[in-house]
C-alpha cells in the first residue's frame, strides 16, 4: 500500500507535559471556581462528599477509557470503541453527541469570557468581546497542534498554580497558622448541622458536579497525536485524576470550614468569599483573572477536541470526507473552521438574547455528556471480554474489579439520568439531550437508507448492499 498523502494525516506535535496539562485544563474551570457555589448552597457543609462521589464516577469511567485506549490507541477514542463494541450507529451517534457537546461549550465559554471582560471594559459590547476571543483561539488552533498544546499548557499551569496557592493559604488559615487566625471548625456544624437539607442532596448534587469535571477524557483523543500513545495515556490517567479529586474535594472542604455554607451565594465564587474572610486584598479581581484564563483554556480545548472528532468521523464516513484534509502542518483547517461556526452562532445569540443565552446553552448540552459516559461504560464491558479472548496479553492497563465495578458505574450513571428526569430543575436538560440523541439516530437511519439505495442498482439481485466508509485518516508518526 502506498504512502498516505499528507492531507489525511495528523502530526504528533503534543508532548507528554502537554497531554497532562490538557486533561487538567479541560476540567479545572468556571465549574470549580464558580459552580461550586451551587453545590455548597444545596448540599451544605458536606458538599465535598458530593464532589468525592462524582469524582469516583469520573475516575472509574476514565480508567475504563484508559484501558481501551492503551490497548488500542485510536484518534477517535471512545467513538471508535463504541463502534467496535456496538456497531456503526453507536460510533456515529456517540461521535456527534460529543461533538455537539463541545461546540456548544465553545460558544458558551466565549460568551462567558465576553461577560467577564465587559465588567472591566463596559464600553465594549459582550458580543464584540466574545467574537474577538473566538477569533484569537481559532488562530491559535490553526497554527499547529504544538501551538495549541503550548497555549493549553500555560493556561492550565496558571489555573493549577492558583488552586495550589488557594489550598496553601486556606489550609494555613484553617489550622490557625495564618496571622490573626485560630483553628475553628464550628462553621461545619453550627448552621443547621452536617446535613441541613437532608441526605438526598448529597446524591442529587452529582447531576450538577459531573458537568464541572468533564474534559479529562480529552487526553485520550490528544494522545493519538503524541509519540507514545499508550504510555502517555497510562501516565495521564493515573496522575491527573487523583490531582483533580484532590483539587475539588480539598478546596470545597476548606471553603465550608472558612465561611458558613449558608452565606455562599449561588453564582458567586465561594473562593472569593473565602479569600475575603482570610483577608487577602484584591482577591476578587485576581480570581476573576484566573477564571478568565480558565474560560480561555476550555475554549481552546473545545475547539481542538471538536475539530479532531470531525477529522476522525470524516475518515469513518460519518462526516463529510473533506473534514479529513489537513495542511502541511498537520492541522485539520476545515474541521476547525466548521466547529467555530456554532461558536459564532452563539455569539450572535448573545447579541440578540443577552438575558437568556446562558440558560439556553446550558440546557442545550444538558445530559449529553452523561450519554457519552454511558456509552464508554457499556463499550468497555463488551470489548474487554472480546479482546482478552483474541489476545490475553493485550490489556496492560486494566479497569479494577471487572465486570462488577464497570456494571456498578453504569448503574450509577443511569441513576443520575433518572434523577434528572425526576427533578424539575434538570428535566429540560435530560429531555433536550434525549431529543438530540433521537435526532442523530434518525439522521443515521435516513443516511443508511440513502446509501443502500445508491448502491443497490450496481449490485446483483443476490448481493447484499453494504456501504464502504472512506479510509480512516492516519497519524504521521
Amino acid at each position: 500500500m502506498g504512502a498516505v498523502p499528507h492531507e489525511n494525516q495528523l502530526k504528533p506535535g503534543l508532548k507528554r507535559r502537554h497531554l497532562t496539562m490538557l486533561s487538567l485544563g479541560g476540567v479545572i474551570g468556571a465549574g470549580l471556581f464558580v459552580g461550586s457555589s451551587a453545590i455548597i448552597s444545596q448540599a451544605g457543609p458536606l458538599a465535598f462528599i458530593t464532589y468525592g462521589l462524582t469524582g469516583l464516577i469520573v475516575l472509574f469511567v476514565m480508567r475504563m477509557l484508559g484501558e481501551m485506549a492503551a490497548a488500542k490507541p485510536c484518534s477517535g477514542s471512545f467513538t471508535d470503541y463504541a463502534r467496535m463494541a456496538w456497531g456503526e450507529w453507536a460510533g456515529f451517534s456517540t461521535g456527534w453527541l460529543y461533538w455537539y457537546f463541545w461546540v456548544i461549550v465553545v460558544g458558551f465559554e466565549a460568551v462567558v469570557g465576553g461577560q467577564m471582560i465587559n465588567k472591566w471594559i463596559p464600553a465594549v459590547p459582550v458580543w464584540v468581546i466574545a467574537l474577538a476571543l473566538m477569533i484569537i483561539m481559532t488562530a491559535v488552533n490553526l497554527l499547529s497542534v504544538g501551538a495549541f498544546g503550548e497555549a493549553e499548557y500555560w493556561f492550565a499551569g496558571i489555573k493549577v498554580v492558583a488552586i495550589l496557592a488557594f489550598l496553601t493559604v486556606a489550609t494555613l488559615f484553617v489550622l490557625g497558622l495564618w496571622p490573626g487566625a485560630s483553628m475553628d471548625f464550628s462553621n461545619v456544624t453550627d448552621h443547621g448541622g452536617l446535613l441541613p437539607n437532608g441526605l438526598a442532596t448529597l446524591f442529587v448534587g452529582v447531576v450538577v458536579v459531573i458537568f464541572s469535571m468533564t474534559g479529562v477524557e480529552v487526553v485520550t483523543i490528544a494522545a493519538a497525536e503524541s509519540a507514545e500513545p499508550a504510555r502517555a495515556i497510562r501516565k495521564a490517567v493515573n496522575s491527573v485524576i487523583f490531582r483533580i479529586l484532590a483539587f475539588f474535594i480539598t478546596s470545597t472542604f476548606l471553603i465550608v470550614v472558612i465561611v458558613p455554607w449558608d452565606s455562599v451565594i449561588p453564582g458567586e465564587s465561594p473562593f472569593v468569599a473565602a479569600l475575603d474572610r482570610i483577608g487577602i486584598p484584591g482577591s476578587a479581581n485576581l480570581l476573576n483573572l484566573v477564571i478568565l484564563v480558565a474560560v480561555l483554556s476550555v475554549l481552546n480545548s473545545g475547539l481542538y477536541t471538536s475539530s479532531r472528532l470531525l477529522f476522525v468521523m470524516g475518515g469513518r464516513g460519518d462526516a463529510p470526507a473533506w473534514m479529513t484534509t489537513t495542511n502541511k502542518r498537520g492541522v485539520p483547517v476545515k474541521g476547525i473552521l466548521s466547529c467555530t461556526v456554532v461558536g459564532y452562532g452563539c455569539v450572535v445569540l448573545a447579541a440578540l438574547f443577552p438575558d437568556t443565552v446562558f440558560l439556553f446553552l446550558i440546557n442545550a448540552s444538558g445530559a449529553v455528556f452523561l450519554f457519552v459516559y454511558f456509552m464508554i461504560c457499556i463499550s468497555e464491558l463488551r470489548l474487554r471480554r472480546r479482546w482478552e479472548k483474541e489476545d490475553p496479553n493485550i490489556l496492560q492497563f486494566r479497569m479494577w474489579l471487572y465486570p462488577a465495578l464497570p456494571i456498578l458505574v453504569t448503574v450509577a450513571i443511569v441513576t443520575v439520568l433518572v434523577s434528572m428526569g425526576l427533578r424539575e430543575a434538570n428535566r429540560i436538560e435530560l429531555f433536550q439531550g434525549l431529543a438530540v440523541w433521537v435526532a442523530l439516530t434518525m439522521i443515521y437511519l435516513v443516511r443508511k437508507r440513502m446509501q443502500k439505495s445508491e448502491t443497490r442498482p450496481e449490485q446483483g439481485p443476490d448481493e447484499k448492499s453494504e456501504t464502504i466508509a472512506a479510509p480512516a485518516p492516519t497519524l504521521n508518526s
